[in-house]
């Protein structure tokens, strides 16, 4: 078959690769590398290299074919009915497992659903809960019961732009009694705009072109959960946002035990939000996702996914240990 498709395409009969189907997108280098093709394109190219070494690539195949355990972590979003519309934060996460040796079971949540009688009753079995971002005020309120869960049920929690948002909201609501707190984008009459359109685009109605998008550096505070992750005291992260924490409310939310663990240098900017009193509980302005690699898991999701790990461990850790009181019966 290879050379008959060789003769009609005017190919050498080593050029025709195989490309068969793989359970990852991660075993795809190695299959191809198997084809010979890095060394056909090196050839045909004139250009030197080393011999091929895919040995970390491999072990990294390993680990994701053989966990050691598994972690169940509860994605609360608006467009999980399109899961490609996360595929970032699906590989980021996946990536944060690897850096563990665990598989990551990612539960899709609809955020409208998180309302109602009994909506806590979703949450219950995670280990823990991210909330990514997004744009708009439909699901918020369902976000919002989320994070209060978290918070309150000391579940580890990860929120992303949006997530890093209604953090706030929730807290400046729920904590420091600030009724009706909320953000312009959602209620432009709030009468407690913690979250509000970036400073530089009051009088800017169009959207077109006006978000904070690309690099920016952010100064960490030492003693947080970011600081502990990055190991770093300044760090680059990439945005993509047009809301900002009204800093007319850092000193009620601090005063409450919110803590803003990262800010630009020049302090303009809140970029990362913890409480202190929680297992693993921050929300970040900008977007790790789009930086994390499977040999190089993003430090705040391999701090999230350890962190959800543990809680994990210690929710099952009674029904691990033997109980010979008592005897069950087939019926029961």
């Amino acid at each position: 078959m290879k050379e008959k498709i060789a003769l009609f395409c005017d190919v050498d009969v080593e050029a025709v690769i195989t490309a068969r189907d793989v359970k990852s997108v991660y075993e795809v280098p190695v299959m191809f590398a198997a084809e010979s093709v890095d060394e056909i394109v090196l050839r045909l190219l004139r250009l030197d290299a080393p011999p091929r070494d895919l040995s970390r690539w491999n072990a990294m195949l390993e680990r994701l074919a053989n966990p050691k355990d598994e972690v169940n972590i509860a994605l609360v979003g608006k467009y999980v009915e399109y899961e490609d519309s996360y595929k970032s934060l699906k590989e980021a996460l996946l990536h944060g497992g690897l850096a563990h040796e665990l598989k990551v079971n990612i539960d899709w949540i609809e955020a409208e659903g998180v309302v109602g009688d009994q909506w806590d009753r979703q949450l219950e079995s995670f280990d823990g809960i991210l909330v990514p971002g997004g744009f708009g005020k439909r699901g918020i309120d369902g976000m919002l019961n989320a994070i209060r869960f978290a918070r309150e049920r000391k579940v580890p929690y990860f929120g992303i732009c949006l997530g890093m948002q209604t953090l706030v909201i929730e807290y400046a609501r729920n904590v420091c009694g600030l009724e009706g707190a909320d953000s312009t984008e959602f209620n432009s009459g709030t009468p407690h705009r913690v979250i509000f359109k970036l400073r530089e685009l009051k009088g800017v109605d169009e959207l077109g072109g006006t978000m904070r998008l690309g690099s920016w550096p952010c100064r960490l505070t030492e003693a947080s959960f970011a600081y502990r992750a990055y190991g770093a005291r300044e760090i680059q992260e990439r945005h993509r946002h047009r809301y900002e924490f009204n800093r007319e409310y850092e000193e009620r939310l601090k005063a409450a035990g919110l803590r803003i663990t990262g800010e630009t240098p020049d302090g303009t900017y809140v970029e990362i939000c913890e409480i202190a009193d929680h297992p693993w509980f921050l929300g970040c302005q900008f977007h790790p996702e789009f930086k994390s690699k499977p040999m190089e898991p993003h430090p705040l999701f391999k701090s999230f996914i350890g962190a959800a790990y543990e809680n994990r461990r210690r929710r099952l850790a009674p029904l691990a240990e033997p109980h010979s009181e008592v005897s069950y019966s087939r019926g029961d």
